[in-house]
This record gives structure tokens, sequence and C-alpha cells, in this order.
């Protein structure tokens, strides 16, 4: 049984799909309503479970938050079939997509709730 957080990630996922886009870490955790953790952390775990469990959706749409992609082949692989261009970086050999803000996708959020105002005290 997959957790709420990979629920909801699963969710974002197909909503990228349908979109044609992609998205940071930070981006899908926020949608899902959970912190992405330090380095993405937390999506990336949340993540694992979601190709486990839905292995046709498209997880290789979530990137880092700065647009490298891991050592992992696939993803770079998959990127590129769906139109994506990548470079390499000057970090060394690491890729990252040249145009990433351009595809990224647009969530909007729900308006944050206005701070209560202060009780009064009787």
């Amino acid at each position: 049984m997959a957790s709420s957080r990979a629920d909801g990630l699963a969710e974002a996922l197909y909503e990228m799909k349908r979109a044609g886009k992609i998205a940071t870490f930070s981006q899908i955790a926020r949608r899902c309503g959970f912190s992405a953790g330090n380095n993405g952390r937390t999506v990336q775990s949340t993540l694992k479970t979601v190709r486990r469990d839905w292995p046709h959706l498209h997880w290789w749409r979530a990137v880092k938050d700065d647009g490298l992609l891991d050592e992992d082949p696939e993803q770079a692989v998959k990127l590129k079939e769906a139109g994506y261009e990548l470079e390499e970086s000057k970090k060394g050999n690491r890729i990252v997509s040249t145009t990433l803000e351009s595809h990224l996708m647009l969530w909007e959020l729900p308006p944050e709730a206005p701070a209560s105002a202060p009780v009064a005290a009787k």
C-alpha cells in the first residue's frame, strides 16, 4: 500500500504527463503538501515508491531544483525521447536541461490562509 505522499506525487506526475511538462522536486512537494527535504531527498524517496507501484507514470518528469540530473542514464534518455534538450553541465558529467524554465509545470496553489485575528481577552 502506497503512502499518502506517494499517492499525491503519483497524481502530480499524471498531471505533468497530461500537460507535457516537467517539475522540480520543490514544486512537486509544495503541490502535494509536504517538504521536498534536504536536496529533494523526500521527493526522491517517494519517487522510488511511485516507480515501484505505478511504473507507467512518468517519474522522469521530476527533476532536481537546479535542473541537474542524477547519474541515472534512463532519466536523460526519457527526457530526450520526450523532446527536452539536454547539455553537459560545467560541474562535470551531469546533464542539465537548457530550457528548464520554459517546460516547468506551474500549479496554482491555494491562497495562504489569512493570519487569524488576535483573540480578545474577556
